[in-house]
């Protein structure tokens, strides 16, 4: 009798999902995620388990044959490689939102637009830039060529501490391993110990835009979660965490 009673007191007391949805997704989605995929599972009873990494660590995952049903990409370069690969369905694929690149220290000041003359070296001193891979990672891609653009790559390249993602750049910054980092928008606001210093132009890098896509061994329940990302629900969350629209 005990037993019984055992297991249905686990019965009960565990959530009984529809279906399941596993979502490979950029670090930089990860807080916007969160609060997306728990509505989903209220409105569907389908559960969402979430892996987050920089993109291109992600995409190479996949190359491998992780189970993941949905990539969320912060730059089209890896979801390119991958539906070159035949490894996603074409047909479910569409630009999510876009983002703003910013800089960011531990001391709350007026953010200032970066230009060529921004004299980048002496914020740093004698410190260190914190960024994610700059070959590899879509914000330090992002980050090198705006830097580059404006003439200032060649000044702080040695002094550049390059991470795995945009939010283990974040926590060097916020932990005081480096004065500045650089950053999506979206990402300062995830920490309160980081104020965003300064902003890059939108015409110093190439446009910022998260594509998304259903691999071609999702699940059923996928095609719901895509849809739901399209939703007014999903789309004020986005918002809300400081993501563009794609065509800004």
């Amino acid at each position: 009798m005990r037993h019984l009673l055992a297991l249905l007191l686990i019965l009960f007391t565990t959530p009984l999902w529809a279906g399941e949805v596993t979502v490979f997704a950029a670090a930089s989605m990860k807080t916007a995620l969160d609060r997306i995929s728990e509505g989903f599972e209220a409105a569907t009873g389908h559960r969402v388990t979430r892996s987050h990494a920089g993109s291109s660590a992600l995409a190479r995952q996949i190359q491998l044959g992780a189970p993941a049903d949905v990539f969320i990409s912060a730059n089209p370069g890896w979801m390119d490689a991958l539906e070159e690969g035949g490894l996603i369905a074409a047909e479910t694929r569409f630009d999510l939102v876009g983002n703003r690149l910013v800089l960011v220290g531990r001391e709350a000041a007026e953010p200032v637009e970066i230009t060529a003359g921004f004299d980048l070296i002496a914020q740093l001193g004698d410190g260190r830039l914190a960024m994610a891979l700059v070959e590899a990672v879509p914000v330090g891609i992002y980050g090198k060529a705006a830097l580059e653009n404006l003439g200032l790559w060649d000044q702080i390249a040695g002094q550049v501490a390059q991470s795995d993602n945009a939010r283990t750049a974040l926590a060097l910054v916020a932990v005081g391993a480096a004065p500045l980092g650089v950053v999506y928008a979206t990402d300062a606001t995830a920490d309160p110990r980081v104020s965003v210093v300064a902003t890059f132009r939108a015409d110093s890098h190439p446009p910022i835009t998260y594509p998304v896509a259903a691999t071609v061994t999702a699940r059923p329940e996928t095609a719901a979660f895509l849809a739901w990302l399209k939703s007014s629900d999903a789309q004020k969350i986005l918002t809300e965490e400081g993501f563009t629209e794609v065509s800004e």
